[in-house]
């Protein structure tokens, strides 16, 4: 956990939560960790069809409770490091390449630099 397997290169002001599905997509996982911003019925519907856990913390606004292992969710903190560790690459974090193509190349250079360390 914490190295990176797929992204998808999207609009800084986009939304995540609706490019998770097309990201998990076709992957074989057990379970599933994300934050707050991916509490949806349609993502935690997929992951169950998908014979996997979510472990996803409740949005403050949702009525019924759901369970998740807080203690499994704090393993989500190497996925935070990797989010430091992209941001340690300028051109990544201020998205300095104007193509698609070029920003989608380096950020799969430094994500090659992430699985060697």
């Amino acid at each position: 956990m914490g190295n990176p397997l797929h992204f998808i290169v999207t609009a800084g002001q986009r939304y995540d939560a609706p490019q998770a599905i097309p990201l998990i997509e076709g992957m074989a996982f057990e379970k599933l960790l994300a934050d707050k911003g991916y509490d949806s019925d349609d993502i935690r519907d997929f992951v169950v069809e998908q014979n996997a856990e979510p472990h996803i913390p409740l949005r403050d606004n949702r009525l019924e409770e759901r369970p998740y292992d807080g203690k499994l969710y704090k393993e989500r903190h190497k996925i935070e490091c990797l989010f430091g560790f992209l941001k340690h690459y300028r051109r990544i974090f201020a998205r300095l390449d104007k193509l698609k193509r070029n920003f989608t190349a380096f950020l799969h250079f430094v994500a090659a630099l992430q699985w060697l360390k």
